[in-house]
């Protein structure tokens, strides 16, 4: 796992890559890849690498070249299938220099051109500079685990790893685009290619980009894709017999490394499977570790304790209170690079720091197969509704409701008038692409109030859904219900926030690497073509999977329901009714007013709200958190100002030691 970052000309009036830009680039993703540096530069490109060194330690120093040093890469990621691939290649005649990953790419280049995208099995970001053809390839994972950012200014397209990199280029501006502000008060994420910051894009993820004779291209090269016609149902025995094959495959390639692996272990089914799984190939004893909290509603450790004595693994549990979380929330959204409506991210920055500390570098997780085995409620809620929207003056089908969110303190079924209102939403329309995703979405939308008049007005003027419009595939009309929730699921919270705000950003926060072997693209492409019932059987979710994985666990945790994964909001940043220092300085009066985006007599209204203990609801912890984020963001990246006059400034305008913020109310 590293940080890349580089510049190149789209054509000869663009100015020429600068060694001292590279440098201030890449030393902003230190934390990415703590190992070492390295440098291409040909007067045209500019390439710059951050080590973070699992495979070939020795040996696998990037950019990696092939044999005439025509073709260059830098790359993030792990290519898990390198060594079936450089079997492969050297039976074609390319001869190796290193032992690592890495230089399969170059070889696969010379060997089916852009095409090589198709051929790796992995988590990547891949910048490819072929010094003959003046051709950039940039190339991101399948589901979106690595990120990777560009913009184009002064006829150059800069890249890198995170968006902080590419402020270290000379004249990329620095402003927040409120449209994408919207996007995250709705969907928990700006939609890629758009950011929160005007003219940086990401690249989405199962897509290239090649840069070539002055012509940007960028093209999908993988999709979700689920069968047009509900499949012939085999036999769920036989299903799972080859589920369960294919995960221990997926599991035995993700376990390739030079360094130790350990795992996170939440309690839950899906972390208990990989556990159970690395157990049973692994020949080194297991270290895992959890988060556990002090509030009973977040905490899972019963469970997790439960797993530990059943695998005997060596096991690591941080205990993560609320005033921790208030503290270390500035340093996460520093490295989210984006407002976050939820604190969940924190405590895995703070797990992570814990790995590093322990002497790991690499864990593998669950991440990943509620989508792509349906085991979030909200499928389940989905079916249910439209069963509901068949009989909409039913009194008792809106109840069947009331089975779900048994986790919740205040579930949004408890109550009938509410669970009318909320869960009623758009029932009359169950071919709608966004039918399972309406209630959340419409509910995080009413965040929008908080806006300024101006920010409500720019935002009125753009359809609410047509950042994903564009995103469907034309036959997803003729898909089972099921696989459109999941869909929209994977394009929406998995890669724009689960995977990128929760999962790279917070453990490469402390130069530790996340592993998600049900994001193997093999995984996904099994469980897509099944049919919708070996998934969601009745209200269960992931019904195959459990079958697949009967006598490996405990019974208990096999038959578990979901509790998503959570953790304390708006109450993680007061104590005793007393805010933390930078959040009554950040959501003040005069701060909010000259922010320009936040209306500051609604921000004061819910700040007292909050302080008195008085937000109870999902909408109000969500929009505190929102614009907390929101205005860290703008002050940390738009005015790079430290968010505490003991956070001292790199010379280069950075906010450096995010980490002395003081948590003292």
């Amino acid at each position: 796992m590293c940080g890349i970052a580089g510049i190149v000309g789209i054509s000869p009036r663009g100015a020429a890559p600068l060694r001292a830009e590279l440098e201030q680039m890449i030393t902003r993703l230190r934390h990415r890849g703590p190992d070492g540096f390295g440098y291409y530069d040909d007067g045209r490109a500019g390439l710059a690498h951050a080590r973070l060194s699992i495979i070939d330690v020795a040996g696998g120093d990037q950019p990696i070249y092939n044999e005439d040093r025509s073709v260059c890469v830098v790359f993030n990621g792990e290519i898990v299938n390198y060594v079936e691939l450089r079997s492969e290649l050297e039976r074609h005649g390319h001869a190796f220099y290193t032992r690592s990953d890495t230089e399969v790419i170059v070889h696969l280049y010379e060997q089916h051109g852009i095409d090589f995208v198709h051929h790796l099995n992995g988590q990547f970001a891949i910048a490819l500079w072929d010094c003959r053809r003046r051709r950039l390839v940039l190339a991101r994972d399948r589901t979106g685990i690595r990120p990777l950012f560009y913009a184009v200014h002064d006829e150059r397209l800069v890249f890198a790893s995170e968006i902080k990199a590419l402020f270290g280029a000379r004249g990329i501006p620095r402003r927040l685009l409120p449209s994408a502000l919207g996007q995250v008060f709705t969907y928990w994420s700006a939609q890629a290619p758009t950011t929160v910051f005007d003219g940086v894009l990401s690249l989405p993820c199962g897509h290239i980009l090649v840069l070539e004779d002055g012509i940007t291209d960028v093209r999908r090269y993988w999709d979700w894709v689920f069968p047009q016609c509900d499949p012939v149902a085999r036999p769920i025995e036989e299903v799972a017999c080859e589920l369960r094959e294919l995960l221990v495959d997926s599991v035995r390639l993700q376990l390739r490394s030079d360094v130790p692996v350990g795992a996170y272990l939440s309690g839950g089914l899906d972390s208990s499977i990989v556990t159970a799984l690395v157990k049973r190939i692994a020949d080194t004893p297991l270290r895992t570790f959890s988060i556990t909290f002090e509030d009973e509603e977040f905490d899972e450790s019963d469970f997790q304790d439960e797993v530990v004595r059943h695998l005997g693994t060596i096991h690591t549990a941080v205990r993560c209170t609320r005033g921790a979380i208030g503290a270390a929330f500035p340093r996460s959204v520093w490295h989210a690079e984006t407002p976050i409506v939820r604190t969940a991210p924190t405590p895995l920055m703070l797990l992570a720091e814990r790995v590093r500390a322990e002497g790991y570098k690499v864990v593998l997780t669950g991440e990943g197969a509620d989508e792509v085995f349906a085991g979030y409620d909200l499928f389940s809620e989905a079916k249910v509704r439209r069963f509901w929207g068949r009989a909409p003056q039913s009194a008792w089908r809106p109840r069947l409701l009331e089975r779900l969110y048994p986790y919740l303190k205040h579930s949004p079924a408890a109550g009938r008038a509410f669970t009318l209102s909320f869960f009623g939403r758009g029932i009359d329309d169950p071919q709608s692409p966004w039918f399972a995703h309406m209630p959340r979405w419409t509910t995080t939308q009413r965040l929008w109030r908080f806006f300024t008049p101006e920010v409500r007005t720019e935002l009125a003027a753009t359809e609410p859904f047509a950042a994903l419009q564009g995103q469907l595939p034309p036959e997803s009309s003729r898909w089972a219900p099921l696989s459109r929730d999941q869909y929209v699921e994977a394009h929406t919270l998995l890669s724009g926030y689960l995977l990128c705000s929760q999962g790279d950003r917070m453990a490469m926060a402390s130069s530790v690497e996340g592993r998600f072997p049900f994001l193997d693209h093999r995984v996904i492409e099994f469980a897509n073509r099944l049919p919708p019932r070996h998934k969601l059987r009745v209200l269960e979710g992931k019904h195959v999977l459990r079958e697949a994985v009967r006598g490996l666990l405990p019974e208990r945790i096999r038959i578990r329901a979901k509790q998503p994964y959570r953790a304390p909001d708006s109450q993680s940043f007061f104590a005793a009714e007393r805010p933390l220092d930078y959040v009554a300085d950040l959501l003040g009066e005069k701060r909010v007013r000259e922010s320009g985006l936040f209306d500051p007599v609604s921000v004061r209204k819910l700040y007292e709200k909050c302080r008195t203990g008085r937000a109870i609801g999902f909408a109000d912890n969500m929009a505190f958190v929102g614009i907390l984020s929101t205005m860290l963001v703008e002050e940390m990246f738009v005015h790079q100002r430290a968010v505490s006059p003991k956070m001292p400034q790199n010379p280069d305008g950075v906010p450096g030691d995010i980490g002395a913020l003081s948590a003292a109310p």
